[in-house]
């Protein structure tokens, strides 16, 4: 807050008990831009985020970051995540303990910005196991007639394979 903008009067007060009337008052306005500015910054900063809490007995993925797991992120090829792991404690609103086996040699705290739910996905065919019962499992050869002209454009490759069948066609005629 600028003080030059002041009246003159109000900022060479003699009266003591004024003078400390007004710069409590003055604190005060100080105080609520502060806030206010506080609020704007971290309202600009949490725009693209969205709160993420975990309740133990949850799944999630975990994050291994460089600094954390030297020798499980050695190269660029390695995967960069792990788990599932089980969700043990909620410590705070950002902070968790996971149940992590002993190889891992490191803290079971992890920050939830390392963590990302584990999506089971039960309704999605992942045609892990194309086996279903009571139906042919046999790879089905399709079929077509090569002298039926293709729908869609006709391409070198195709004009060739029409070609070719259509030259054995006057070959089997003859």
């Amino acid at each position: 807050m600028d003080l030059l903008s002041r009246p003159m009067s109000e900022r060479l007060n003699l009266d003591g008990k004024k003078k400390a009337e007004y710069v409590r008052t003055l604190h005060e306005k100080v105080r609520t831009n502060i806030e206010k500015k506080i609020q704007q910054y971290t309202r600009q900063a949490n725009q693209g985020k969205k709160k993420v809490t975990f309740e133990p007995g949850d799944w999630v993925w975990l994050h291994l970051r460089k600094e954390r797991f030297p020798e499980k992120r050695r190269s660029k090829l390695l995967p960069r995540g792990d788990g599932p792991f089980q969700v043990l404690e909620r410590i705070n609103d950002n902070a968790y303990k996971l149940d992590l086996p002993g190889e891992y040699n490191a803290s079971s705290n992890f920050n939830v910005s390392d963590l990302s739910l584990l999506d089971v996905g039960h309704d999605q065919d992942l045609r892990t196991n194309p086996s279903q019962e009571g139906e042919d499992d046999a790879i089905t050869a399709i079929r077509r007639d090569p002298l039926a002209l293709p729908s869609g454009p006709i391409t070198r490759g195709r004009s060739k394979k029409f070609k070719e069948a259509l030259h054995e066609l006057v070959l089997s005629t003859q």
